[in-house]
């Protein structure tokens, strides 16, 4: 459950993974389990098609605090965010989560807040969907991981198989990506700690023995078009 998990969590992921609609998924459900302050910060800024920021209104209507660019217009495309996102790391009364750029570079924006984080209270979550070309093998993920934990300076702890192919997704798609991210836990000792999914896409049973909890999520970041 995400009331389990550390207090603050930061989501990665390589692109494609559906890593924003993952954490836009994690913190509402964070807000309706979790007592007290939740916060989301958009940090990334690579990826300008899917940002969490989009959602900034209707996260904040639920009792979100949202932190993303210091340079606030929805049509401003600029590299810059917000001295605030280091506040809900020192402020222990915040449930939090990151929304961190999805490849090495993105996550270079986490040098002003590493030295406050304590790994004790920390959670690096890293999604992964195996029909991206870079994250379709264990050696891929387990490079991938390799990057995103070097340019960061943290571990990973924890895997999200998010394993789809849009409106193509079916059951079996999870059960490819949980066969993949098992080899990968065998290797690195990263369990697999959710298996998220598009409740209106699945026809079908979720498949039993998939490795993780199950994450059920609806569609927030994606037109319907797509």
């Amino acid at each position: 459950m995400v009331t389990d998990d550390k207090r603050v969590r930061i989501i990665t992921g390589h692109y494609g993974s559906g890593k924003t609609e993952f954490a836009v998924n994690y913190v509402k459900t964070l807000r309706e389990k979790a007592e007290g302050k939740v916060a989301i910060a958009d940090l990334d800024i690579v990826n300008v098609y899917f940002r969490s920021r989009e959602k900034k209104k209707e996260l904040e209507e639920m009792g979100i605090t949202v932190i993303a660019s210091s340079l606030e217009g929805a049509g401003v495309d600029v590299p810059a965010v917000s001295g605030a996102m280091t506040t809900p790391v020192t402020n222990k009364e915040f449930q939090y989560v990151v929304d961190l750029g999805g490849n090495d570079v993105g996550t270079l924006v986490l040098g002003r807040m590493k030295p406050l984080l304590d790994p004790a209270e920390t959670d690096f979550l890293m999604v992964v969907n195996t029909y991206r070309p870079n994250t379709s093998t264990p050696e891929g993920v387990i490079e991938q991981m390799e990057n995103l934990e070097y340019a960061a300076g943290l571990k990973v702890t924890g895997f999200v198989n998010n394993t789809n192919l849009v409106r193509e997704t079916t059951a079996s798609c999870l059960s490819h990506g949980d066969a993949i991210l098992k080899e990968v836990t065998k290797r690195t000792g990263v369990p697999v700690k959710y298996v998220s999914y598009v409740e209106e896409l699945l026809t079908e049973d979720v498949p039993e023995g998939l490795s993780g909890e199950l994450f059920p999520m609806k569609f927030h970041m994606r037109q319907a078009w797509m």
